[in-house]
């Protein structure tokens, strides 16, 4: 396993000797970008200037030093500095000043002085800003953050260091660790130390139950984002009934994001779509498997996604799979996806929904970054044929109505749950009563038999729920014909989540 510092740094020392004259750097790492500029400089023997509003403008051995806050001056002063020199610039948080022609003009002299000397320009600034003046002078560059090779740096001197204290244990064996440092992917070297330092103070114990807290810590950069919503997963396949097909395919990936699974041969799993009845456990689902690989879950809200500014929806896309990606591994959860592109049906007049389906799907089929996607949908019908190609997903499931057995074991799953002793009821009973309603229909029978029975301040009783049952009118009764229309067409499409048949 072979960090990507190196790679960071080969690269960039390319373009310094390619000569190239304005390099953007985009990270909210500033410390680790002036490491590795450092780091260059020192290789090819040049010095090193940096400038913010504060600091103003000096070299590193502070052998020049000049107290400007204005970055016109400053980048004047740079321009104006010996041609024979080999310099190094760095300007911090260059983007505040963007919007100012003068700024912008400055920085076009400074790159075309730059073409014809020895030095080169870096900007670096976690915001990527750039006049359209400005484009065709800067190359753009990506600072990734730290890898699992670069976390287990980081991983093993802070093992080191605690080691000479004998109140602290760290426990961990080789997949715990492996998934410890994949857990904090996604996450800078500073919340790295941080987080790491928290679990350990926490109870004097660093060990794989710490992977929790290092994922709640992932919250924070979701809770920037208007976009996408970070869900705390609980649940687990043993609370959804049935789907046995589905729980097997899940299980069987169950170490599919691990080292082991590369040597073997296989590549990460891309995602699932999951097609069904409504309140059949697909969204259900996609909680539950979260929660069972112990990996970050986030919703992708596609209706914020739409902004009502030319250009907004396109790069509200790009910025969520960027913070997605942030934070790999991760599962993405996008649920009732025909919502999202049901726009492109007619009524995507200047082709809006269309430019951001096409953005999404190359994204799905080439992603590199270890997200699995899971989306739900009710109306198959309502979805764009692309999305339901080969390679799009791993495999399409059908979600369909609970079969008897299923109804029997969701029955189990909510009385028990309200701490009911189900030996009281006739569980039989009650799935031939219920036959045609969904999980969710089940669900609420029984939470509104519970009502009635505290309304009249006793236990519930199985008569409870079959009042409710027999009161209601199920989704299959007045959706009968597209339910019908939607089993037709996953009979030789999907594979069925279920292994039984609808009794």
């Amino acid at each position: 396993m072979e960090s990507n510092q190196q790679k960071i740094y080969e690269e960039l020392k390319t373009l310094v000797l390619a000569e190239y004259p304005i390099i953007y750097i985009v990270s909210h790492e500033e410390d680790r970008v002036t490491e590795t500029i450092n780091e260059i400089a020192s290789n090819l023997c040049k010095v090193v200037y940096f400038w913010d509003c504060v600091n103003g403008l000096s070299s590193v051995d502070r052998s020049f030093s000049a107290r400007t806050s204005d970055p016109i001056i400053a980048i004047s002063s740079a321009e104006k500095m010996k041609d024979d020199e080999n310099i190094i610039f760095v300007f911090k948080d260059l983007h505040f000043y963007m919007d100012d022609r003068q700024v912008i003009q400055a920085l076009k002299n400074l790159g075309r002085n730059m073409t014809i000397s020895r030095k080169t320009c870096f900007i670096v600034s976690p915001v990527l800003k750039i006049p359209v003046e400005l484009e065709k002078d800067i190359t753009v560059f990506d600072y990734p953050l730290p890898d699992v090779k670069y976390i287990k740096g980081i991983f093993d001197t802070l093992c080191k260091s605690v080691s000479k204290n004998p109140e602290i244990v760290v426990d961990f064996n080789k997949d715990e660790e492996e998934k410890l440092l994949k857990s904090a992917c996604g996450l800078t070297k500073i919340e790295i130390e941080n987080v790491f330092s928290k679990a350990i103070m926490n109870n004097k114990r660093f060990d794989v139950k710490d992977i929790d807290l290092i994922l709640s810590e992932k919250k924070q950069i979701i809770k920037k984002s208007s976009i996408l919503e970070y869900y705390d997963s609980q649940e687990n396949m043993e609370n959804i009934g049935g789907l046995e097909n589905l729980k097997s395919w899940i299980s069987k990936r169950t170490r599919a994001f691990s080292d082991e699974a590369r040597k073997f041969g296989l590549p990460e799993p891309k995602g699932i779509l999951l097609l069904g009845v409504q309140g059949c456990g697909k969204s259900l689902s996609a909680k539950a498997i979260s929660s069972i690989w112990k990996l970050p879950l986030l919703k992708l809200d596609m209706g914020a996604i739409f902004g009502k500014y030319v250009g907004e929806s396109e790069n509200n896309v790009r910025k969520a799979i960027k913070t997605i990606e942030s934070i790999a591994p991760a599962v993405l959860w996008i649920d009732e996806l025909e919502k999202g592109f049901s726009g492109m049906k007619g009524g995507d007049s200047n082709g809006t929904a269309s430019r951001v389906f096409a953005s999404f799907l190359t994204w799905m089929q080439e992603k590199n970054k270890p997200v699995f996607v899971i989306a739900t949908s009710n109306d198959v019908s309502e979805l764009p044929p692309e999305l339901l190609r080969k390679g799009r997903f791993d495999e399409i499931f059908f979600v369909d109505l609970p079969a008897k057995q299923e109804r029997i074991d969701i029955f189990k799953i909510h009385l028990q749950k309200r701490s009911r002793d189900i030996n009281k009821f006739d569980l039989n009973l009650l799935a031939d009563k219920s036959d045609g309603y969904s999980g969710a229909e089940i669900e609420q029978a029984v939470i509104s038999a519970l009502y009635d029975a505290f309304d009249e301040n006793r236990d519930v009783e199985l008569k409870d729920i079959i009042a409710n049952i027999e009161k209601s009118v199920p989704l299959s009764v007045t959706m009968k014909e597209k339910i019908d229309w939607l089993r037709n067409w996953a009979k030789n499409r999907a594979v069925p989540a279920s292994k039984l048949e609808k009794i």
